[in-house]
This record gives structure tokens, sequence and C-alpha cells, in this order.
């Protein structure tokens, strides 16, 4: 099992990335996928960003409305396009996966990828 994150850089405040995760061997079909931010700060858990399985999709509150999650099943592929960045939103970013249902607690979580840096700085 392996997931491949990619798409992290460096932004202005405003600006946009599109992250990727590609997952093997599991088939997105049965197998939902969370995106996740760590920040560097000591006891800060990982936080929930948005999920995705075939029959849900989750946001926290702070980023509604700014990230967009989707999926290619085909490609077994989820994007994360995020829009208007802040200074908020920096952090390494983890793409994740379970058996069916999408949550947004990094404890449901079975298989990690390996992370992709955002940075947004003027």
């Amino acid at each position: 099992v392996q997931l491949v994150e990619s798409g992290g850089d460096l932004v202005q405040p405003g600006g946009s990335l599109r992250l990727s995760c590609v997952v093997s061997e599991l088939p997105l079909d049965y197998y939902a996928v969370g995106w996740f931010r760590q920040v560097p700060v000591p006891g800060k858990e990982r936080e929930g960003v948005s999920s995705i399985s075939n029959s849900e999709i989750h946001y926290a509150e702070s980023v509604k409305g700014r990230f967009t999650i989707s999926k290619d099943n085909k490609k077994n592929t989820v994007y994360l396009q995020m829009n208007n960045l802040r200074p908020e939103h920096p952090g390494v970013y983890y793409c994740a996966s379970r058996l069916r249902e999408a949550t947004l607690n990094h404890y449901d979580f079975d298989y990690w990828g390996q992370g992709t840096q955002v940075t947004v700085s003027s």
C-alpha cells in the first residue's frame, strides 16, 4: 500500500495550490481518503482538512468555501484544490486512507503518505 502526495509549494497569501494523492492497492470505490494538516507545534495533533468517499464529503469549518476535494477513481487519485490561501493554512499536508466512511479524525485512518509541504508567505 502506498500513498504519494504532491503539489505542495510556496505561495503568496491569496494564492492557490492543487495537491494530489495517488493511492496504490486501495481502490477508491471502497476506500475513503482524507487530507490532514500538521504544523510544527509541540503537542499539536494532525488536523482534519477534508475527506471523501463514494457517498460523502467533509470539510473542516476553516476551509469551507476555500478548499475543494475531488477524486478520480480510474486514476485512484484524490485532489485538494486550495484557493485563497491564508497565513493560517501552511503546514505539511498528508493524505490518508481507510475502508469505507470518510471522517476528519486522523485516528480513524490506517494508511498514510509522507506529506507535502505548503508554505504561505509574501
